[in-house]
């Protein structure tokens, strides 16, 4: 017997296109909401705009890693109910094929995504952190060259400030410039010239500032009136600022990979830091394992109770994951914290989450006529039929009345 059969490669398909379409759609809005921010953030910077693109390309490893999950799960769930609504799972249950069976290509694909899973979460998202973090960096320090706003008072270097009316030619043609440097022993110069262009020299720590068309004002405590210079071209060399080097890798545990983990873990380091470690590795190896689980909870919620279409495990399914994954994250901060164990943190919500899916799903597998969530979707149509009766509730008697006696007290014309 092949191990895939034609309807298991019929179900992979099922499975793959929400699946896909889900963790396209999750990743497209973590990113659309995270590119506002970066817009405002890089152009109060004054950064050029092609560095969001890099910021948030480092940015999807992370929103991959929540996407994943939610993906995989609305995937075989909604595949399940599609069988469901149309009757095939009833076709195939009386065939003699079990749920067990049928859980063969969910698992496969669980574990595929789990291995794809525990290389973002262990090795790439870490690194992909240090370059987001990095380009803030650079962006706080000018490395990536930051631009002169026109019309504002910009510092080029410790002594140097400059205005510019115009800019032209994405910056290399500036109109309308005032520039004053001070100097040692109280002197200062001020320039203003109709044009000018910045220059690269030999040297990496200065640049060249080429005037053309200004006048140049040159005061000290030793001269008795300013000196006055009218100009053609000038170039002015401006000390461009030291920038510091960006931190080493590995000052944050988001930035470890988990070998990395596992050794500052063990490692003879202060208790609050040994305990975020712990925290922060156990709840990576959560955030993998967690992937076989889905299954299980996903077809348990994805098949709906006899002569009913409620949509309510989707929406239990997505409630039920977001809570863990909430209380996988303040586990690790409790942890990280010291105010309970990190290992306890992690471990004991995903054992109740499993125990959860397990049973949810023993309920429709092996007890006859189970229906894990029947008496939770009678509820619901109960509180959605009142609802809906609140909503139409006919008018009062005495007004649905009136209209009628109004009309029964005119007189026929003759």
């Amino acid at each position: 017997m092949r191990f895939l059969t034609g309807f298991d490669r019929y179900l992979a398909r099922l499975i793959l296109v929400p699946l896909l379409a889900c963790l396209t759609i999750a990743a497209m809005l973590l990113l659309l909401d995270k590119m506002l921010k970066l817009f405002d953030f890089v152009m109060n910077e004054g950064g050029p705009v092609s560095v969001v693109w890099k910021m948030l390309g480092n940015l999807v490893p992370e929103y991959l890693s929540l996407g994943i999950p939610i993906g995989v799960m609305l995937g075989i769930l909604l595949a399940f109910r599609n069988l469901a609504l149309s009757s095939e799972l009833d076709a195939l249950r009386a065939a003699g094929v079990s749920y067990n069976r049928l859980m063969r290509v969910p698992i496969l694909l669980a574990i595929v995504f789990a291995g794809v899973n525990f290389v973002i979460v262990g090795f790439l998202e870490p690194y992909s952190r240090y370059a987001y973090e990095g380009l803030q960096f650079e962006l706080r320090s000018g490395a990536l060259g930051a631009s002169i706003k026109v019309g504002e008072f910009a510092k080029l270097a410790k002594n140097t400030t400059l205005r510019v009316e115009e800019s032209h030619a994405k910056g290399s043609d500036l109109r309308g410039l005032f520039v004053r440097t001070e100097g040692k022993n109280g002197q200062s110069v001020a320039v203003t010239a109709e044009r000018g262009t910045f220059l690269s020299t030999d040297d990496p720590d200065v640049i060249l500032l080429r005037l053309t068309n200004g006048t140049m004002v040159h005061t000290a405590s030793n001269f008795v009136v300013p000196r006055v210079l009218t100009f053609k071209q000038q170039d002015l060399p401006v000390n461009l600022p030291s920038i510091g080097s960006f931190r080493a890798r590995g000052d944050e545990n988001a930035e470890l990979t988990l070998p990395e983990l596992a050794r500052a873990g063990k490692a003879d380091v202060a208790r609050i830091l040994h305990q975020q470690s712990i925290a922060a590795l156990n709840r990576r190896l959560v955030l993998v394992l967690v992937m076989l689980v889905l299954p299980f909870l996903a077809v348990a919620l994805a098949v709906p109770p006899k002569r009913s279409t409620s949509a309510l495990g989707v929406f239990l399914s997505i409630i039920l994951l977001v809570t863990f994954h909430k209380t996988s994250q303040y586990g690790e901060a409790m942890g990280g914290a010291g105010r309970v164990d990190p290992v306890l943190a992690q471990w004991v919500p995903f054992a109740g989450f499993s125990a959860l899916s397990f049973w949810l799903y023993y309920v429709l597998a092996y007890v006859p006529g189970g229906q894990p969530i029947g008496a939770l979707d009678r509820w619901f149509g109960k509180l959605a039929s009142i609802v809906a009766g609140m909503i139409k509730r006919p008018a009062p008697w005495h007004e649905s009345k009136a209209p009628a006696a109004a009309a029964g007290s005119e007189v026929p014309a003759e």
